[in-house]
């Protein structure tokens, strides 16, 4: 991981027309469109690199499915996570302070059929995000989604992030405009899902 401060990073939410404001109501409303979408029954949801949790925990405030939602958030940062897990008091999410790039940490809550990998390619190596792709249907049941992020400042690789969820197993369901400032993204499984391979690091965080 890097020296930056993720609490000062999440002040920019403080302001209603910042880029990542923007991009957090985009992305809450995918989770939403992925919970209406939902079999009836309890939903497992992942998040990784998780913050405090307030882009799934604001997707649920209010949404009908909510008390069918079993989350895990994984947040490194002491401070996130225990807001996180302040916010989420009451709820079906737990939050665990841990190193979100490790494996082993979902080895229990696996699979799942909401993934969010939201603010982690932005900050990864190409060959990073390419392992994590592929890691990804270890993690989801057939059919399962996942919602990612990425700026479009250049290089812009939204394009190839689509591609190589394309060559592992997923099809594009949706994703934001260029002209959006920001990329969300949102991927189906329609590949055959894997066994979680424990004991790997998928990530690590770069300047």
């Amino acid at each position: 991981m890097t020296g930056k401060s993720w609490t000062q990073w999440h002040t920019a939410y403080d302001d209603p027309d910042s880029e990542l404001s923007r991009r957090l109501v985009a992305v809450r409303e995918r989770i939403r469109t992925a919970l209406d979408a939902a079999k009836p029954g309890p939903i497992r949801v992942v998040s990784m690199c998780a913050g405090d949790g307030r882009d799934l925990l604001g997707a649920l405030d209010g949404h009908s499915r909510r008390r069918d939602v079993r989350a895990t958030l994984v947040e490194l940062d002491p401070e996130l996570a225990a807001r996180g897990r302040a916010a989420a008091a009451g709820t079906g999410v737990e939050v665990v302070q841990g190193d979100a790039a490790l494996t082993d940490l979902y080895s229990a809550v696996v699979p799942a059929g909401l993934v969010l990998a939201c603010g982690i390619f932005g900050n990864i190596t190409e060959a990073d995000m390419v392992r994590t792709i592929a890691a990804l249907p270890g993690f989801m049941v057939p059919g399962g989604t996942v919602i990612w992020t990425r700026h479009r400042e250049e290089p812009d690789l939204v394009p190839r992030i689509n591609a190589w969820f394309d060559e592992h197993g997923f099809e594009l369901v949706w994703v934001s405009d260029k002209q959006a400032g920001y990329g969300v993204g949102v991927h189906r499984l329609i590949g055959p899902a894997r066994p979680l391979r424990t004991g790997e690091r998928l990530f690590t965080f770069v300047s």
